[in-house]
């Protein structure tokens, strides 16, 4: 059944974003209830209580289960459709769940994903056509704002520009290939929104499935996964460091997509990006082997008439060294992490860094609660000779800062996204 959209109607439209497509085949005769009682009973407990279907149904997060098969001689095909308001990470996790489904009844079955229809792009697309009408048919007089007409024509070639790379097909934008530096994104829509502001080396995943061109593409560029504020961001980022040569990290404001974001906060999150080392450990526990020394390699950011620069590829060798307090202690900057836990191993002190990795002041480990408070300037992170608890880690966040290196973390009960914990031996 389609409403005048022409969408499916077994969703709630104010709430839906995503239609997964499933095709089932079943080697015998299966009725509608075995498939939806397949289909509960073989991803319960699957992917954790987050993405449990019966929670996300009864929440509404998820839509009902719609089942049209049929049955000749002695086989059984149909189609399933599930519609969803997760995101797109979310969503595509549920559908590829879906496939593990090799039984319905006491039949042997198949399921696979046919597709996954963003509901919003219909609705979009439809809008867009009947606003063409309307505005053909009923502006016949007066002006229309020449400029407004000016940046929809330089927009949709700056979208006419996407390119689909490799055997994948994976969206990315004109100047990947023949860029030194790539941004990793997740989908076609984060593309375009950096395409839109001059940004041309922006490569999309496109799921949680990372493609081999994207792989190949790591080895030889260097690489900043850029994701969305998000659970699934964080879960596709997972998944990249550990198949893909990624140099670094750049973060979206919580609960922001990128695909939503402005051309400032862009700028800032790229230009705030961390190297890769600083955030393995928070992915990978038992990460006890020390960090290997941060290339002085940044990625290029290739741009189209954006008045502020952002940060290119820097020549091997030199570092930024602004003035700050604390450098006055006989610290060179660019020192790495690994050198300044040595420096403190076996003081029992607390090291602040700057930008810049000089020191900005030394603390005894058993009056880090109070020195906390005189630390002055911007202090992105702190090496630590000694245990990290849950209460110190909390007083680290509330200060604002990025990553905590220490030789051990106990008693962790919550652990912030917005900052990274490093382990050392």
């Amino acid at each position: 059944m389609h409403d005048a959209w022409g969408c499916v109607t077994l969703y709630s439209s104010d709430t839906t974003k995503y239609l997964i497509h499933i095709h089932l085949t079943a080697e015998g005769v299966v009725e509608k209830p075995d498939v939806v009682g397949a289909i509960f009973g073989q991803t319960e407990g699957l992917l954790g209580e987050d993405l449990d279907l019966r929670d996300l149904q009864r929440t509404g997060r998820v839509g009902r289960i719609d089942v049209q098969i049929s049955s000749k001689k002695g086989e059984t095909r149909g189609d399933i459709l599930i519609s969803s308001s997760l995101d797109r990470a979310e969503t595509a996790i549920l559908a590829a769940s879906l496939e593990t489904i090799d039984r319905v009844g006491p039949c042997v079955a198949h399921v696979s994903v046919e597709s996954i229809e963003d509901i919003r792009v219909i609705k979009r697309r439809k809008i867009a056509e009947r606003a063409r009408e309307l505005l053909t048919s009923y502006f016949n007089e007066g002006s229309i704002d020449s400029y407004g007409l000016l940046d929809e024509v330089r927009e949709s070639t700056r979208i006419e520009k996407i390119e689909a790379l490799g055997e994948d097909k994976v969206p990315a934008g004109p100047n990947v290939l023949e860029s030194d530096a790539i941004i990793i994104v997740e989908g076609r829509a984060d593309v375009i929104n950096l395409l839109k502001f001059g940004i041309k080396n922006a490569v999309a995943v496109e799921g949680t499935k990372i493609s081999a061109s994207i792989i190949d593409l790591c080895e030889k560029k260097t690489s900043t996964a850029f994701f969305d504020g998000d659970r699934g961001g964080e879960l596709i980022l997972r998944e990249l460091l550990q198949v893909a040569d990624i140099d670094y990290v750049a973060y979206a404001p919580r609960g922001r997509s990128v695909e939503d974001m402005t051309r400032k906060e862009i700028v800032k999150a790229l230009r705030n990006k961390v190297p890769v080392e600083y955030v393995k450990d928070q992915y990978f526990a038992g990460g006890e082997e020390e960090i290997r020394p941060e290339t002085e390699k940044k990625p290029e950011i290739t741009e189209e008439k954006v008045p502020v620069p952002v940060p290119v590829a820097e020549k091997k060798g030199k570092t930024k060294s602004p003035d700050r307090p604390g450098t006055d202690q006989g610290e060179k900057p660019g020192k790495s992490l690994a050198d300044h836990f040595r420096a403190i191993k076996g003081r029992h002190i607390a090291r602040f860094l700057s930008l810049d990795r000089t020191v900005v002041k030394e603390i005894g480990i058993n009056d880090i609660d109070t020195g906390l408070e005189t630390i002055e300037g911007e202090v992105p992170g702190v090496v630590v000779d000694g245990e990290i608890n849950q209460k110190l880690l909390d007083h680290f966040v509330e200060k604002g800062l990025q990553y905590v290196v220490a030789k051990e973390f106990r008693g962790i009960i919550k652990r912030p996204l917005s900052i990274r914990l490093i382990k050392m031996a």
